[in-house]
């Protein structure tokens, strides 16, 4: 029982660690907007590639693709090389 002397308001200071941590994120903003980064880099760049950056190269000379949907092109065409058809579809 004399274990509780100690455990006791070691634990009043863990939870009020635990809040003053909580109040403090929602202070700063870090629960303000939740769902714009998931649905942000879902959109297309509509900038491109940066035009100060000298060493950038244009997704379409590297090979990667450029949206989502390409993406997908490229890797069911991959798909379907190493599968080969047997009806011929391309």
């Amino acid at each position: 029982m004399e274990i509780l002397w100690l455990l006791v308001p070691l634990s009043l200071v863990l939870v009020s660690v635990i809040v003053g941590a909580l109040l403090w994120a929602v202070k700063s903003g870090q629960f303000d907007d939740l769902e714009g980064p998931a649905h942000r880099i879902l959109l297309d760049d509509e900038d491109g590639p940066c035009k100060d950056d000298h060493e950038t190269r244009s997704p379409r000379e590297t090979g990667a693709p450029q949206t989502p949907t390409q993406e997908l092109r490229m890797t069911a065409k991959k798909t379907r090389s190493r599968t080969q058809d047997p009806q011929g579809f391309d």
